[in-house]
């Protein structure tokens, strides 16, 4: 039991199957050590000194723990497993307490790394619960630090820099390993009590239970040096998801950010503010640490990244989101004149809304028309989980998707649509820059595979030597990297096969197959399925679903920005891709085949600033905005009528179906326009046709 002033102190030390040290936690290998000895402040006695082995689920030692420790497999193999030795630990600090005569204390151990990066992420991923007690310690190198100003910096403390700083005379080589450190610890503490220094412990450090949901104004000053980006998330993870990889550290409240792509999907990323440097710095050494079968990569980020992604300024978010401590759902689908009271029918009695009509908020355009989304909050988990039963349920005539969603989803998601323009223009007109012998298919003959999941330190050798004996069956320029906006790899690819049937038999025998500690999805595909693939549709084993922005309502119809700088197509720069290994690892494929496509043919993930993409984004690099000089330069090579500067340009929706030519020029009458080609008003390559000219599905409301 603790208490905010303490009597006691539990001085506590452990050791895993791996690093030491500074390094302690950060390869997440298991406890193997725990020693401990009760302190007592006031009579300054102390209790019995226990050392308990842990027995590890790996008990494979790493080289520097056999050799620090002493200690053997054969000997961990005996020893009880981490939650029986945590009861023991209970146990017996209350023995050695009744003893003492006291009731209640505080864990002291030597820094952070034991409780925060190792006891409470082990006691997380194996589903057992840490008794309060490790929820506040004090960490002995800061209580030094504040006792002696003038010793070294709390980052460079050791225990045994700590007792020569005293000049006690401890031999570590007559100890146990794990004895000779408590002991230590415990001379260190005494000394710190003398009537020379009368040092006080009446600020422990804390771990926070559970993770605290909250909105972020874009007011709001955020450090950049307590935020991080973790890359490689399951597509399903949540905030809560999120803040358990952390736990131990202290995550600020509303400090979990999921990203989303530009179709609203999350793209496997999030950002994370901490509470203080420190707590992002023990983040920082989670780096590659495992999420479920999934490794998470942690990089640091800055403050106005957060912002972009989790702040907002709308006063309704702000007002919905201020019911603290709840959890939010997100409805996807949702009829265009569903109502407040439809919503609540359809979750029913169950699952009751907080606040009723209050705690729901529909996502509209900026014109007040609904998206189909809305946002639900409810006051409890059971509530939730109710609800989330409903997916895919039948609400009119269309079926509902449900998922868990976070404060700062409600944010993106309200912001991107808001700002949303109501009446879009056309961007800089645009040329093609791809060389004409690797445009990218757009037939229905699936001879292409696709690869998902790749790790973004993958290179074409790597995707070489993944595929095998298969590498003998791509077309030349046939292998094709996918890069993010940012020209990132987006850890996709796209490769061209000699046949569907080479295709059929990579994607049966390369699926799931692992490459560099990820399994890689492989999946068969055509050339138009590659581009509505990039357009922003879903390709897996179930089939293609097509991009959000094939599906009425329209949307805006073109964009104001590139999908990427016109430098970044056409002088791409070789640190895209990673450096080329030596050929041995793709012996498979003859040396005369070229694999790797042409330098402008990299293909981009249509990612934007708009939500959802619109329907007549380009799908790869090859149509992008040039200056006007390359426009003019363009026209007169190829004799391509190019597109006029907008100014009179209208978009209209709501049309009949059946509504022709001679409707619009009547509904016009007494407006000038363009006359010479009514086919559009304006005249138009094949090409740009293709762009200004959508289906109807696609602009009939």
């Amino acid at each position: 039991m603790t208490a905010s002033h303490s009597d006691s102190l539990v001085v506590l030390f452990g050791a895993t199957a791996g690093a030491y040290g500074a390094k302690l936690g950060s390869d997440e290998r298991e406890l193997i050590l725990l020693v401990w000895q009760v302190v007592d402040l006031h009579s300054k006695k102390v209790g019995t000194l226990h050392k308990s082995l842990v027995k590890a689920d790996n008990l494979d030692l790493s080289e520097q723990c056999r050799e620090v420790s002493g200690l053997t497999p054969e000997g961990l193999d005996k020893a009880e497993p981490l939650d029986r030795v945590l009861q023991q630990f209970s146990q017996l600090v209350s023995s050695d307490l009744k003893v003492l005569g006291r009731s209640n204390y505080t864990l002291c151990s030597d820094g952070q790394l034991l409780i925060r990066q190792v006891l409470h992420p082990e006691t997380s991923k194996k589903n057992f619960v840490l008794s309060d007690c490790f929820y506040s310690f004090y960490d002995l190198r800061k209580e030094f630090h504040t006792c002696y100003p003038s010793s070294a910096a709390v980052k460079d403390q050791t225990i045994k820099t700590m007792a020569e700083y005293l000049g006690l005379g401890t031999d570590e080589a007559e100890e146990d390993f794990g004895v000779w450190q408590v002991k230590t610890m415990v001379a260190i503490i005494f000394t710190m009590l003398s009537e020379s220094c009368s040092h006080l412990f009446t600020e422990p450090e804390n771990v926070k239970h559970k993770y605290e949901t909250g909105p972020c104004s874009k007011s709001e000053t955020v450090n950049s040096e307590t935020v991080i980006r973790a890359r490689g998330l399951p597509w399903q993870s949540s905030d809560q998801d999120i803040a358990r990889f952390f736990k131990g550290l202290n995550i600020a409240k509303g400090g979990v950010a999921l990203c989303l792509n530009a179709q609203g999907r999350r793209n496997g990323e999030a950002l994370v503010r901490f509470v203080n440097s420190e707590q992002r710095d023990l983040a920082l050494e989670r780096h590659k640490h495992h999420m479920g079968s999934r490794y998470i990569e942690v990089y640091k980020a800055t403050g106005e990244e957060f912002l972009k992604i989790a702040g907002g300024t709308s006063n309704e978010v702000a007002q919905f989101l201020s019911k603290e401590n709840q959890v939010i759902i997100r409805m996807r689908g949702l009829p265009f004149t569903a109502t407040q009271e439809d919503v609540l029918g359809f979750l029913g009695p169950e699952c009751p809304v907080t606040g009723g009509k209050e705690g729901l908020l529909f996502v509209k355009y900026p014109d007040g028309r609904p998206t189909g989304d809305a946002f639900v909050l409810f006051s409890c988990e059971e509530y939730a989980q109710n609800a989330l039963k409903k997916h895919k349920e039948i609400l009119g005539k269309r079926y509902i998707e449900l998922f868990r969603s976070t404060a700062a989803e409600v944010q993106q998601v309200l912001n991107r649509y808001m700002s949303t323009p109501l009446i879009p223009t056309l961007p800089t007109p645009i040329i093609p820059v791809i060389p004409s012998p690797y445009t990218i298919p757009t037939g229905s003959i699936r001879d292409c595979v696709r690869l998902r999941g790749l790790p973004y330190t993958a290179g074409i050798d790597d995707i070489l030597e993944f595929m095998g004996d298969a590498t003998g069956d791509i077309k030349p320029h046939g292998i094709h990297m996918v890069f993010n906006q940012q020209g990132r790899p987006s850890g996709d690819a796209f490769i061209q096969m000699k046949s569907a049937d080479k295709a059929y038999m990579v994607a049966q025998k390369c699926h799931k197959k692992v490459m560099k500690d990820r399994y890689v999805e492989v999946f068969q595909c055509s050339g138009e399925e590659m581009n509505f693939v990039l357009m922003g549709g879903t390709l897996n084993r179930s089939g293609l679903s097509p991009p959000p922005c094939l599906s009425p309502p329209a949307y805006a119809a073109f964009q104001a920005a590139a999908v990427i700088p016109a430098e970044a197509a056409i002088y791409q720069p070789q640190a895209l891709l990673p450096a080329t290994r030596t050929p041995q690892a793709s012996a498979a494929a003859p040396q005369t085949v070229t694999y790797y496509p042409a330098q402008a043919a990299q293909l981009y993930m249509n990612y934007t600033t708009y939500y959802p993409s619109p329907p007549v984004s380009p799908t790869t690099v090859g149509y992008l905005t040039a200056p006007p000089g390359a426009v003019a330069a363009a026209a007169t090579a190829t004799h391509t009528p190019i597109l006029p500067q907008p100014g009179a340009l209208v978009r209209m929706q709501g049309l009949p179906y059946n509504t022709g030519i001679k409707e619009i020029l009547s509904f016009f009458q007494g407006y000038q326009y363009a006359p010479d080609d009514y086919n559009g008003l304006i005249q138009l390559s094949d090409q740009a046709r293709s762009v200004l000219q959508a289906p109807k599905e696609w602009v009939c409301l």
